[in-house]
């Protein structure tokens, strides 16, 4: 291992970890892709990489002999394929290289993995650009989230991932001189220990966020010592396929074999995620997606899984200092990449007696009112409205939003109905909103995966609490809105939602919103309820991959 490297990264790390402690404001990658910052030709450089891809072999890995190059991509903007292909392994072939390479990446000391591993990162945003534009064009987020997400926010959340597993894997010293006094003598002994990684680790990726949901368990595997394969979801490909590459390169550089990270992908005809996961072999498997293939992933014998899967989040509204920032705010946080993000809110919960706003009610139906137009606003605002809502990734979502009129409830806004100046082909949809009684379970109990906002009338407040924490802890919750300024209501909200394991975030108004979430200060998914069984970055996340083995023998001192 090069010792500069590690030189070079140790302050890095040193303030990570420290900021894993301290939960305050760190970012390590600017989130703003400004010329000051990045170049002034950075994002003409990033987007002409991007393109030079398209209807091309992605031929960056450092994966010999492929079987076959596939791909099936297509630009939710453009709905046409990118072309790009990959090169194609089988299963057995993957897991045999991985297994080899787990012998010769486990015995390279904690700290060099750590150093090696932030190198990787460095390396990676020298492409954030071309990595944004990727992104665009595989999950229609708009340039922006594409940029922020996909960029530096995942690579915080990596590094997060990295600093965590090294704090956790430097916890203990690796030697030590024991001795026992026993009365007229004592006992000597000489005793070490060793971080042991469990394997071959998995991380199935999901369409939506393929490199912000890709990295944290990835990283989290490869800092304690495990081989990674990374299967992405096969229409949302190219994003961590650069990324791979650039950790490929470092790999190699170092004198260590590319296959310590794969990155595996469906033949066109033939999908491999199950034939991976129930493969005797792969001993960790991190997974984000719906919650029906989480469950049978987290049914597997033998396997240590992280899951993030679908929940149905809420909105309380109680009261307000003002109606018009908070309806705002609301609306925003729907619309964002339209409503396809795991935190984005669903259930927004108005008591029929309507709401406080100052010292006075504003009755129900104009609280209704006031998120209508609230958000018809945002979609309406060309300055707004395209580089908000972006467009849909799946052809599936815009039929379900189209078909949620079986929703039973009064229509608010129906048509979804909204057109990008940018890209005429643009497959979008505005959200729509249904109004329904607290009694109509059935229709808000379940994710409705896209831009569907859902206002549930109920009795009062307590009813609204009640409600919110029965869906968090039945179908699982992510995120969660409460807006009150009584203080009472406030912690009765704190505790409710505490005890479904869902977090809470209170009186959001202006540039922060419910659907983010902060590297080394809010733990992204709790573990807690149905929406998965993993958080990270806690150090569950990362000690849950390795084992501590002890040896001891009579001291000769």
């Amino acid at each position: 291992m090069n010792l500069d490297l590690v030189n070079k990264h140790q302050s890095t790390l040193n303030t990570a970890v420290k900021a894993l402690h301290e939960r305050t404001f760190f970012a390590h990658y600017p989130e703003n892709p400004t010329p000051e910052i990045y170049g002034e030709t950075a994002d003409k450089e990033g987007r002409e990489k991007y393109k030079n891809h398209l209807n091309q072999n992605f031929t960056e890995l450092l994966q010999e002999n492929p079987e076959a190059w596939v791909g099936q991509e297509e630009s939710p903007y453009e709905q046409q394929s990118l072309g790009v292909k990959y090169p194609y392994f089988s299963v057995d072939t993957l897991v045999s290289r991985a297994e080899e390479a787990y012998h010769v990446w486990r015995k390279v000391k904690p700290a060099d993995r750590a150093a090696l591993l932030v190198e990787t990162l460095e390396r990676v945003k020298s492409r954030f650009f071309e990595i944004a534009y990727a992104t665009m064009h595989t999950t229609g987020q708009a340039y922006m989230m594409s940029f922020q997400a996909s960029g530096p926010h995942a690579a915080d959340r990596a590094l997060e991932a990295i600093a965590s597993g090294y704090e956790e894997m430097s916890r203990f010293p690796e030697a030590t001189e024991w001795e026992k006094p026993m009365g007229k003598y004592n006992i000597k002994l000489s005793k070490s220990w060793r971080a042991v990684p469990k394997g071959v680790a998995l991380v199935i990726g999901c369409s939506t966020f393929p490199t912000w949901n890709t990295v944290p368990g990835m990283y989290a595997s490869l800092v304690t010592g495990n081989p990674v394969i990374v299967k992405p979801h096969p229409k949302a490909v190219l994003p961590i396929a650069i990324v791979v590459a650039e950790v490929q390169k470092v790999l190699v550089e170092a004198g260590l074999p590319p296959y310590i990270c794969q990155l595996a992908v469906d033949a066109d005809d033939h999908l491999i995620t199950k034939e991976l996961a129930e493969h005797p072999k792969v001993k960790l498997i991190d997974y984000t997606g719906g919650t029906e293939f989480g469950n049978y992933i987290e049914s597997l014998k033998g396997k240590t899984v992280f899951t993030e899967k679908t929940g149905v989040n809420s909105i309380i509204l109680d009261s307000v200092d003002d109606l018009d920032k908070v309806a705002n705010n609301l609306a925003f946080s729907v619309s964002l990449y339209s409503g396809q993000m795991c935190t984005a809110p669903q259930n927004f919960f108005v008591p029929e007696t309507g709401i406080k706003v100052g010292g006075e009610t504003v009755p129900y139906e104009e609280v209704v009112q006031k998120l209508a137009d609230a958000v018809s606003g945002l979609v309406n605002n060309p300055k707004a409205g395209p580089h908000v809502l972006g467009a849909i990734q799946n052809p599936a979502t815009l039929e379900r939003v189209k078909e949620s009129s079986t929703v039973k409830g009064k229509t608010v806004l129906s048509t979804c109905d909204f057109s990008n100046p940018m890209f005429a082909n643009a497959r979008t949809c505005a959200p729509v909103i249904y109004e329904v009684d607290a009694t109509e379970k059935e229709s808000y109990s379940r994710e409705l995966f896209g831009p569907i906002m859902l206002i549930i009338k109920t009795r009062n407040t307590d009813q609204s609490i009640e409600i919110a924490k029965e869906m968090a802890m039945n179908y699982g919750a992510i995120s969660c809105g409460a807006y009150t300024t009584d203080p009472t209501v406030k912690e009765k909200i704190m505790d409710e939602m505490s005890l479904a394991g869902t977090p809470v975030s209170f009186n959001l108004t202006g540039g922060i919103y419910v659907n983010q979430n902060a590297s080394f200060s809010d733990f992204h998914v709790t573990g807690g309820n149905p929406a998965g069984n993993a958080s990270f970055t806690n150090p569950e996340f990362v000690i849950k991959r390795f084992t501590w083995v002890g040896f001891r023998e009579p001291s000769l001192s």
